[in-house]
């Protein structure tokens, strides 16, 4: 793949021979993905590198998140391994505001997108220092520690909250479900 960054429109023109990689967490992935899109968590990349390795000498990847900005980290991990990848710019938001398919479960209960996840436990972080800190000044700080870490997030665009709230249990992905796209991605199956 020449490109390192598809469009949406791009991306949906081929999506028939691309193997679409979704690098959200679990939780994110079930609120809906491209179609055929397996998911591996970018915590999880590493492992998952010998299946993607197989993946891309089959085709092309394409490795979608959210916004772009975690897809476009894994696709640099990725070619550090010597693995060539195309990242979705705008992700997975902009392919929905588009009006592109989005695969969603049936039945499943999913949690919050990650983006809200990290906006409620920052702004119950801040709101109990601050009011914390009316009984003792010092628990001020850890709203000031919050608002240092907000900043510092979007100077560098990486999120340290968001990949804390990635390790509860509900944005893990089940052993079983993991194994299951790695043996898919490695055998050549097609994506479930």
């Amino acid at each position: 793949m020449a490109r390192t960054a598809l469009t949406a429109d791009q991306a949906s023109a081929r999506l028939h021979e691309l193997t679409v990689i979704d690098v959200r967490t679990p939780g994110e992935y079930a609120t809906g993905h491209l179609p055929d899109a397996h998911n591996i968590p970018l915590d999880h990349l590493d492992a998952a590198l010998p299946a993607l390795r197989t993946a891309a000498e089959r085709g092309d990847l394409l490795v979608v998140c959210a916004s772009g900005a975690r897809s476009a980290e894994a696709c640099r991990r990725l070619a550090e391994a010597g693995i060539t990848a195309a990242t979705l710019t705008g992700g997975t938001s902009t392919w929905t505001q588009l009006g592109h398919d989005v695969h969603r479960p049936a039945g499943v209960r999913a949690p919050w997108p990650m983006e809200r996840q990290v906006r409620l436990a920052a702004g119950s972080l801040v709101l109990s220092g601050l009011l914390a800190g009316r009984l003792h000044p010092g628990a001020r700080w850890i709203s000031a520690g919050v608002a240092g870490g907000l900043v510092f997030s979007a100077v560098t665009d990486t999120c340290g909250m968001a990949r804390l709230l990635a390790k509860l249990p509900y944005n893990r992905p089940k052993a079983t479900d993991l194994d299951s796209t790695l043996t898919a991605l490695s055998g050549g199956r097609p994506s479930v």
